[in-house]
């Protein structure tokens, strides 16, 4: 039994997401950012970064903080959604292109363009400019493939649902799917999962998946 501490974040849904698609019980716990929740105590015990998601795996008593982290560790107690071989590390460099860049960046944008629009017009185009350039990376990707990772034309893994959240995002970033046609191709393939329907809406419904 995983025990996951989360909030309606791109971070968050990552994970709530994985776990939908492994199927596997679990309890939610909603951590709510904007009641400053995660400086309680009892989640800093779990969390010293005050962060979320945090999970603690029942069956072992690991704990653990950090999206990315935890997205590993659940792909390999269950031993799915990685790739094997050569390809795990390919998977691992676009899990670590959205813990370092991506999700970073966008994160910029929403604060600066969606929640501050007019405060800092630097800022807004600083972010703006490589919210796009990041979606040509993707896009470039993306050319000829279903997934960002895996032979072939790739198959899913923990690193598209990492970046997929961030993604569904694009109306507060000011990006038009339209522009990135394998992005858009990607992101509504994902969007149409059920797990990822589902996962979407812990711990709470906010909106509906948003679609281009």
């Amino acid at each position: 039994m995983i025990d996951l501490y989360t909030w309606t974040t791109p971070n968050g849904r990552k994970v709530s997401i994985l776990l939908e698609e492994l199927g596997v019980p679990y309890t939610v716990y909603p951590i709510d950012i904007g009641k400053n929740e995660q400086f309680a105590p009892e989640f800093l015990a779990i969390s010293p970064n005050n962060r979320i998601p945090a999970i603690v795996d029942r069956d072992t008593g690991q704990t653990l903080m950090e999206s990315g982290a935890i997205m590993l560790y659940l792909a390999e107690k269950f031993d799915r959604f990685q790739c094997h071989g050569a390809e795990r590390w390919r998977m691992i460099e676009w899990l670590m292109w959205q813990m370092g860049g991506a999700g970073p960046m966008l994160g910029q944008v929403h604060h600066f363009v969606h929640y501050n629009p007019g405060k800092s017009a630097y800022a807004e185009e600083r972010y703006s400019t490589e919210a796009h350039r990041l979606y040509r990376v993707l896009n470039t990707r993306l050319e000829g493939r279903d997934y960002v990772a895996g032979e072939g034309r790739g198959e899913y893994t923990i690193a598209d649902m990492a970046i997929w959240p961030w993604v569904s995002r694009f109306e507060w970033q000011k990006v038009a799917l339209a522009d990135f046609p394998n992005v858009r191709d990607w992101y509504v393939r994902i969007a149409q999962r059920p797990a990822v329907q589902r996962g979407y809406q812990v711990p709470k419904y906010v909106t509906d998946v948003p679609m281009p």
